[in-house]
């Protein structure tokens, strides 16, 4: 019954996104200028998608036979294996493909829609602002529930399947889906680092160009960069994000499960599927909240964003409470299922703590950015250095909600009423985790509704309609700048809880393979070398991400100032720039640099797993290996996040007309501090996140063949 629910609910929350979808493309169109600026944008980032999953689908079957041949014919059969050698060859590696082809569906259809519904919201504006808000918003929902109910029905459908089967324990099958998970991150790591790539080359290449050397104002129609930039928008924050919160519900549902196992004999198979339940609730709960997001003409927009975010919370609280009523009774802890429940609530009011701690950090009407705008009245140098400052500075409070999110947590699945020989703090971690998951959907419909109305603004712009509506799609602008970074502090503080609980799933693992791991003893070399590792990955895989987008925007700086100086007549608007070719050496050059930061993330781990257990020490120096990049990435994401989105929030501050306002000498300043940030924000950063989750599910994978 349980599984069945959680399929029907996915199956509704898809039909409820093609009915938005319809809902959406059923407006109007805008004018033939408008159209054609959309068709542009439409058109480039269909052929980087094409490109881009071409490359990935080429290296996810190079991964997926590598996975085969060592399950089915490099490692001796354990007794432990749910089945043979090579059927868990095959379950692993086909749970490797759906979760590899279901992150790549759902990253597709998200940006499907949201390059559609930009035009639209960009023509609503003429009338109505409230309207555009919501055409902007159900647009960007489509990405958000196609992410979170594709994420259940694979893990589900998977489940489901394996059980009816027969002849397997209930208790091994989420052992043997750990694929799915590992997939789904492989898919969402090259998404997020290539769309990362494309939108900040060409974001940093287009405000260099344009703003600091020619003058002209941002998504000025003679700047030969900027229909490569509103591509980036759809590419980087749709796609590559959806990918990273798919990864994220999938991973932290098998993780979840895996620990559920340890209870069986407390709640039986419905400890294990309650994560897939909650996340059902967690659909519902969004559906409604999106539905409830209206303006009115003069009202702020963000207001009507953050309504529909504290009534999907509201309704995520009373779905878990159902769902662990439901489902975690059991005669000997008669109070489990409470203790749970607010395991799931502490999670949830996490969710909330880090979008105000975002909030406080990158928007303007705080301290932090008011900073680095009185910074920039001094030059660049002074911009960069306040911002670095700020960047530091913002990694504290994220890591004290973590922290007290983990242990709060821990003791009151400890006070369960459950031994602690079974872990039962481990698995309050874990509901925690579901918790700060519960909005997902939510909160990627407000990461999409951010490219949809920069991209509206953007057609608007390069349309050259009045000056009234400009100022419509500038509102809903800044609101999508905030709601990006939000979804950004959100994704790092889901990707912190989600690691725990995964380095837990990993423990139990190996602990299911006879190994028992209680600690992580540090004091031993090679577990200390193992930990250094992992903290030296994270700075590694940024410097590759950050250099990668200084190499590419190289290239689009030189073709702009090539147009500009072979053209004149583009400055003069008497020429029309080649907004194709800037297109395309965007494309080639992102799809060229993703691979190597890409390789070394997935690469890394396996070589530390495999060298050290030829030293007999393999599975603790994973672990080791595991915790600390995780806490490295944690923190380092943080920084890089907060601080890129600080600055980028400084500039705006002082196009309001503070400080001098645009074209001002502080202005200048603050578009160095906007490109020094742009990199760390949408690139490096996001792609941590990924990479946080992918060093656990590729070792939850791979923990075999390191004991």
């Amino acid at each position: 019954m349980e599984l069945t629910l959680v399929l029907v609910i996915s199956v509704l929350a898809l039909a409820f996104a093609g009915w938005l979808t319809t809902n959406v493309f059923s407006n109007d169109t805008g004018t033939d200028a408008m159209q054609a600026i959309s068709n542009a944008i439409k058109e480039g980032a269909e052929a980087f998608m094409r490109r881009q999953y071409k490359t990935i689908a080429l290296l996810s079957i190079v991964v997926a036979a590598v996975i085969f041949i060592l399950y089915g014919f490099l490692r001796p059969h354990n007794n432990a294996d749910p089945v043979e050698a090579l059927p868990l060859a095959g379950y692993v590696t086909v749970s490797f493909i759906l979760g590899a082809l279901s992150s790549g569906i759902a990253g597709y259809v998200g940006m499907f829609v949201s390059i559609r519904s930009n035009i639209r919201t960009a023509s609503a504006a003429r009338t109505s602002l409230n309207r555009a808000l919501q055409i902007a918003m159900r647009g960007g929902a489509v990405s958000g529930l196609f992410v979170v109910a594709m994420s259940l029905l694979g893990v589900g459908g998977l489940f489901a399947v394996l059980n009816k089967l027969g002849g397997i324990d209930p208790r091994k099958i989420p052992f043997m889906i750990v694929g799915y998970g590992f997939g789904a991150s492989f898919v969402a790591l090259f998404a997020q680092l290539g769309g990362g790539i494309y939108t900040k080359a060409a974001d940093v290449g287009a405000d260099l160009v344009g703003k600091v050397e020619a003058g002209i104002p941002e998504d000025d129609p003679r700047n030969p960069a900027v229909i490569a930039d509103l591509v980036g928008d759809n590419v980087g924050d749709c796609a590559g994000r959806g990918a990273d919160l798919f990864e994220s519900t999938a991973a932290e549902n098998i993780g979840a499960m895996i620990l559920g196992v340890g209870l069986y004999q407390f709640f039986g198979l419905k400890g294990v599927l309650f994560p897939l339940v909650v996340r059902a609730f967690g659909l519902i709960a969004s559906i409604v909240g999106v539905m409830v997001v209206r303006t009115k003409e003069d009202a702020d927009p963000m207001a009507a964003l953050n309504r529909g975010y504290y009534v999907t919370s509201i309704l995520a609280i009373v779905g878990f409470f159902g769902g662990s009523r439901w489902l975690l009774q059991s005669s000997s802890a008669p109070d489990a299922w409470l203790y749970f429940f607010f395991c799931g609530v502490i999670g949830i009011l996490t969710a909330f703590a880090f979008v105000f701690i975002t909030q406080y950090y990158t928007e303007y009407k705080y301290r932090p950015v008011k900073e680095i705008a009185e910074a920039c009245q001094t030059g660049p140098a002074t911009t960069i250095i306040t911002g670095i400052a700020v960047a530091f500075e913002c990694t504290a409070m994220p890591v004290i909600v973590i922290s007290g999110a983990i242990v709060a947590s821990y003791y009151i699945g400890n006070q369960s009423g459950i031994p602690e020989s079974f872990h039962p703090g481990l698995f309050g971690t874990a509901v925690a985790t579901m918790g700060m998951l519960g909005t997902a959907a939510y909160i990627l419909a407000m990461d999409t509704f951010g490219p949809i109305t920069d991209n509206a603004g953007g057609i608007v712009e390069m349309s050259q309609q009045p000056e009234e509506i400009r100022k419509k799609t500038d509102r809903l602008d800044a609101v999508g700048n905030t709601t990006k970074a939000l979804t950004k502090g959100y994704a790092i503080g889901s990707a912190a809880l989600a690691a725990f609980l995964l380095f837990s799933a990993y423990l139990d693992e190996i602990r299911n393979y006879g190994t028992r791991l209680t600690s992580v003893d540090i004091a031993k070399p090679e577990v200390f070398v193992g930990a250094l590792l992992g903290a030296m990955l994270v700075f590694l895989f940024s410097a590759f991400a950050i250099k990668a987008v200084g190499k590419t925007a190289y290239t689009v700086i030189n073709e702009v100032r090539r147009q500009f100086k072979e053209k004149p007549g583009i400055l003069k608007g008497t020429d029309k720039p080649d907004y194709a070719t800037c297109v395309d050496i965007v494309t080639v050059a992102a799809l060229r640099q993703m691979v190597l930061p890409g390789l070394l993330a997935v690469g890394m781990p396996i070589a530390v797993g495999l060298l050290f257990k030829t030293l007999g020490i393999g599975a603790e120096s994973v672990a080791a290996f595991l915790m600390v990049g995780t806490i490295a990435g944690i923190l380092v994401a943080t920084f890089l996040n907060n601080g890129g989105g600080a600055w980028d929030n400084a500039k705006k501050y002082i196009e309001t007309g503070m400080y001098g306002g645009k074209g001002s000498d502080a202005h200048k300043a603050a578009v160095v501090g906007d490109t020094v940030g742009d990199p760390f924000k949408d690139t490096a950063g996001p792609s941590l996140h990924v990479l946080i989750k992918l060093l656990s599910t590729i070792t939850l994978v791979l923990a075999p063949f390191f004991i």
